[in-house]
């Protein structure tokens, strides 16, 4: 499930920056999913590291 999870993170991180960078209009439902990605990220490296 973790890996999945990351998985899912690592998407939505690259879908945010096509998006943000390429012009595209996503509305604001990406930048609340951005920031869930990125605590999922953090929580993978800090249950990584300890």
């Amino acid at each position: 499930m973790g890996n999945l999870l990351y998985f899912i993170a690592v998407i939505l991180v690259i879908a945010w920056a096509i998006s943000y960078f390429g012009g595209y209009y996503t509305g604001g439902i990406i930048h609340v999913l951005l920031v869930i990605a990125i605590i999922a990220i953090l929580l993978r490296v800090i249950r990584g590291a300890a």
